[in-house]
């Protein structure tokens, strides 16, 4: 797959990128611990690290000019925008009576945003073969199941919230399924599904965090060392080498 982007946003979206790494890391590195010992990446530094891919990803999808390619940024962009108002809400930053589902349905409908973007691509391209979509996505759902039935459900009382999470993961895993099944067929590809299951992976694990009260120094950052990587690479993932190559 060859995508060609402007070199104007190309250097503006990298700007964007390092500083998603620098928010990230760099906080990691540099942050104190806080008195629960969950996190040292500061609350501040997380959200600009969320904010930062989401600019960068209408930034990316402005540089784009071939319009198939584009339809995929343009929903790739929205995915990511959603994921920020789900941190939002997850850290308490934006009003709801209940902050795990605002967040869960913000992510929900940003995954969804993901899968519409892929599944639209993937209908006006070559990447056709079922069998490849129908072994990924069989792939991904088994994990969640597992993952789901070992972290989050056999570990504490079973409530209707740790049963919402079963549709949810599948939902995450639908996305990594779809993305993979693409990149069984183009190379490109490999990185979002990837970045898809690490997605999948920090939520099952805050999941085990919020209703079974899993529970190790700095949980809180590897939940996001997983999950900005995650959301990093679905919605650049496909992009970084015309991206890089066009510096």
């Amino acid at each position: 797959m060859a995508i060609e982007i402007a070199s104007p946003q190309n250097i503006l979206v990298l700007i964007c990128l390092a500083g998603w790494g620098a928010a990230l890391f760099g906080g990691l590195i540099f942050g104190q611990a806080d008195d629960e010992q969950t996190h040292r990446i500061p609350r501040p530094m997380r959200m600009l690290s969320s904010f930062a891919l989401a600019i960068g990803a209408w930034l990316l999808r402005s540089g784009i000019s071939d319009p198939v390619a584009a339809d995929l940024m343009t929903w790739l962009a929205v995915g990511m925008s959603l994921g920020f108002i789900g941190d939002l809400f997850m850290a308490k930053l934006l009003p709801a009576p209940n902050r795990v589902i605002g967040g869960i349905a913000a992510f929900g409908l940003g995954h969804i945003a993901y899968i519409f973007g892929l599944v639209r691509y993937t209908s006006n391209s070559d990447y056709t073969d079922p069998a490849a979509f129908i072994i990924a996505l069989g792939i991904w759902w088994i994990a969640a199941l597992v993952f789901w039935y070992r972290i989050v459900y056999r570990t504490g009382e079973r409530t209707a919230m740790h049963l919402l999470a079963l549709p949810y993961a599948l939902l995450l895993a639908g996305t990594a399924g779809v993305a993979t099944g693409l990149g069984l067929q183009a190379d490109a590809f490999m990185p979002v599904g990837i970045g898809a299951g690490l997605f999948l992976f920090s939520d099952l694990m805050l999941a085990a965090q919020i209703f079974n009260d899993m529970y190790f120094p700095l949980i809180g950052d590897t939940v996001w060392l997983l999950y900005g990587p995650g959301q990093m690479l679905i919605v650049y993932g496909a992009m970084l080498p015309s991206l890089l190559g066009g510096v």
